[in-house]
């Protein structure tokens, strides 16, 4: 076992190359999770009506963004080919296209706000959550734009591997929302008191700082004549077709998943302001495992678009199987850890909330934390081989299965049992459990049948193969 570790450790995709790409990676990611466990605990101590109308308000929000955002990061997956090709002067374009969706998220974000106030009468929460949630959603909406720039100039740094560049801008975009979300919340060091409304504001003051870092770093002198980054700024209508067919399947998909928790979220929360509350608890306290999952997710996507930009499928294998093993371990602990000592999680929301409405929201939680950890592992195996998938272009068939079993799985059957059946939240958490392990299973057929293996999203140029890997070694090494 330890020659075989020791192996893996230092072979060409294994465990020390996917660390180096993704510890950054994984403590970005981290970092967004503790941003957001944090504004939770500052909403929880505020009200636990804010708490109960955070996640609803932050999920709508985030669906409507993420199809955005799925289309700006599969960016991540042309920079990564054209690296691995051995083509760095398409790397500049490639990040331009993803660039210009922002102009377009900040738009909908705009008309989003607007129709704040109905879609949550729609919603038909309690009144004094409806309140909030209007509130929330309406402010965060005005940073839609921001954030989709934000993460299609990320994917120049991650694209390539240099992800510590994307640990230290997030990290600090981090430490200033924290800070600001402190001072908004509750109106200290002589900032208004905005309550919820300052949750939502100090996501979007952070957003812009990490935004406008990205692009600043993005044109940099020394990127400017390797990668195009600044001549490259004009529209290329072939990489604009060639990211919407690809990041387009991704986009969907990643609403789809964010509408089918949404929905799960709102019919949740028609149960009451208990079921909702614990339900927000035990997803964000998941956040802490499954964001920085994320960060490796990435870090696997990158991996696998620079060996199969160099023409290296089994490589690009390897490297998947490496990103599997370490994502599994992790996973595995966090599950023990969330069957074990759920309770453990729960500590810095009780810190100062106080009410019999939390004690109760408190307790199930406890038990939904433990459904949780029932399906971690199959949460790492549906990331790393979504991951894997994306990484060659395999878009539409993640699109098709994510859409339809979430619906047939999670929504359909709650709602079913909901107006048949009974208003068991364990039960209704038992359909996640069983829409997230089947995900995992049929992810992992689908990369065994090896499909993916002869897909490329970028231009294809003649290239022998004898060249195609020492050209990205040495991209490797220059980035």
């Amino acid at each position: 076992m330890f020659t075989y570790v020791s192996q893996r450790w230092s072979a060409d995709g294994g465990y020390r190359e996917f660390l180096g790409i993704a510890l950054p990676l994984i403590l970005s990611t981290a970092s967004w999770s503790i941003q957001l466990f944090v504004d939770r605990v500052f909403l929880t101590w505020n009200s636990t009506h804010d708490l109960a109308a955070a996640m609803p308000a932050g999920m709508t929000n985030f669906m409507f963004v993420s199809f955005f955002i799925g289309i700006a990061q599969y960016t991540n997956t042309f920079v990564a080919q054209y690296v691995g090709a051995g083509r760095p002067e398409r790397v500049g374009p490639a990040v331009w296209q993803g660039l210009y969706l922002s102009v377009f998220a900040l738009l909908a974000g705009f008309v989003c706000a607007a129709l704040a106030k109905p879609i949550f009468d729609l919603v038909g929460h309690d009144p004094i959550i409806r309140r909030r949630e209007i509130d929330y959603f309406r402010v965060l909406c005005y940073g839609m734009g921001p954030f989709v720039l934000s993460t299609a100039a990320a994917c120049f740094f991650t694209g390539r591997g240099n992800t510590w560049t994307v640990l230290v801008v997030n990290a600090a975009a981090t430490v200033l929302n924290i800070v600001l979300d402190y001072g908004l919340i509750f109106g200290a060091w002589g900032m208004p008191r905005l309550g919820i409304e300052g949750a939502g504001w100090a996501t979007n003051l952070s957003t812009v700082f990490a935004a406008g870092v990205f692009f600043a770093l993005f044109l940099q002198a020394q990127y400017r004549d390797q990668y195009a980054t600044l001549r490259g700024w004009h529209p290329d209508f072939g990489l604009i077709i060639r990211l919407l067919r690809y990041g387009g399947p991704n986009g969907l998909t990643f609403m789809l998943d964010i509408l089918v928790f949404s929905l799960f979220i709102l019919l949740v929360g028609r149960l009451g302001i208990v079921h909702l509350a614990a339900t927000n608890l035990a997803f964000n306290i998941n956040s802490l495992a499954f964001m920085p999952l994320i960060g490796g997710g990435i870090a696997v996507t990158t991996m696998v678009g620079q060996r199969l930009g160099a023409n290296q499928p089994a490589e690009a294998e390897y490297a998947t199987w490496t990103g599997l093993h370490l994502a599994v371990f992790y996973m595995g602990t966090m599950a023990v850890a969330y069957l074990l000592v759920p309770a453990l999680f729960l500590t810095p929301y009780g810190f100062k909330s106080h009410g019999a409405e939390f004690g109760a929201a408190h307790d199930m939680a406890i038990s939904l934390l433990r459904i949780v950890g029932i399906y971690c592992v199959f949460d790492a195996l549906y990331i790393i081989f979504t991951a894997a998938l994306k990484g060659a272009g395999d878009t539409r068939y993640i699109m098709i299965v994510s859409m339809s079993l979430g619906w047939m799985i999670m929504i359909i059957p709650s709602v079913l049992w909901l107006r048949y059946m009974d208003q068991n939240i364990f039960v209704l958490f038992g359909f996640v459990c069983l829409y997230i392990i089947i995900l995992g299973i049929l992810f992992f057929l689908r990369f065994r049948q090896g499909k993916w293996k002869k897909m490329r999203v970028i231009e294809v140029v003649p290239c022998p193969p004898s060249e195609a890997a020492p050209r990205f070694h040495e991209a490797k090494a220059g980035a």
